[in-house]
């Protein structure tokens, strides 16, 4: 988990609450864009409204207020929020200390074969230590978690793969933004704002590296959000 300073932070745009419930209608013609067949429209015109879960609200970096709440409806929890770029867990030819000069060779979770997460080739999204602003285990979120990870028109799906500082929200793997085509140096990459995390509760991917599975269940649990959500 990254934590830049206030002066990297400078130029991020604030996402503030009242423009987590824009979103546009969706439209019935247009194809999906990212993973799968649901289309970030629809998933968006189903988290307009916060109704927040957590007690208080997240900074998006250090040295930013906190504006940032957790919400939730039936189902699911989410952020509207920016995205960092986490290159943390196995060292590869993009995530390293080279690369990277906060580089952490761990994760929060592991793989099965017991060897830590690799953020440059597994879609994985970090959610916020527990704290008295939010605990994600309260709402049935952890490791190998699904994720809907949406940028503009695309739909991304990942895991819970890391937690980070207990007052930052915001930020996900290498592999995620490079789906999202979000830049992705973890110096100074990722995106100010506009970035949606919709968390299903109570879901998990086993084994937590198999991404095709990631797939397949977050589709399947986003139509049910859509029907029932």
């Amino acid at each position: 988990m990254r934590v830049r300073s206030l002066v990297a932070a400078a130029a991020v745009v604030v996402v503030l609450v009242p423009a987590m419930c824009a979103a546009a209608d969706p439209d019935p013609t247009e194809p999906a864009a990212g993973e799968g067949t649901v289309r970030a429209a629809e998933l968006l015109a189903k988290v307009r409204d916060c109704v927040p879960v957590s007690k208080g609200r997240y900074r998006t970096d250090e040295g930013t207020r906190a504006e940032i709440p957790v919400c939730g409806a039936r189902g699911v929890v989410f952020w509207k929020a920016d995205m960092d770029i986490d290159c943390d867990g196995r060292p590869g030819d993009l995530c390293n200390r080279r690369t990277d000069p906060l580089f952490s060779a761990a994760t929060a979770y592991r793989q099965t074969d017991g060897r830590y997460l690799s953020a440059e080739t597994l879609p994985y999204v970090v959610v916020p230590a527990p704290s008295g602003v939010w605990d994600h285990r309260d709402q049935g979120i952890g490791g190998g978690s699904v994720v809907a990870v949406i940028y503009r028109d695309r739909v991304q799906y990942a895991v819970v793969g890391d937690t980070g500082p207990r007052q930052i929200i915001g930020e996900a793997s290498y592999a995620t933004a490079k789906a999202l085509g979000i830049r992705t140096d973890p110096r100074d990459g990722g995106t100010a704002s506009g970035v949606t995390y919709i968390a299903f509760r109570d879901s998990r991917v086993k084994p937590i590296e198999d991404h095709a599975a990631a797939v397949a269940e977050g589709e399947r649990l986003a139509r049910l959000f859509l029907r029932d959500g």
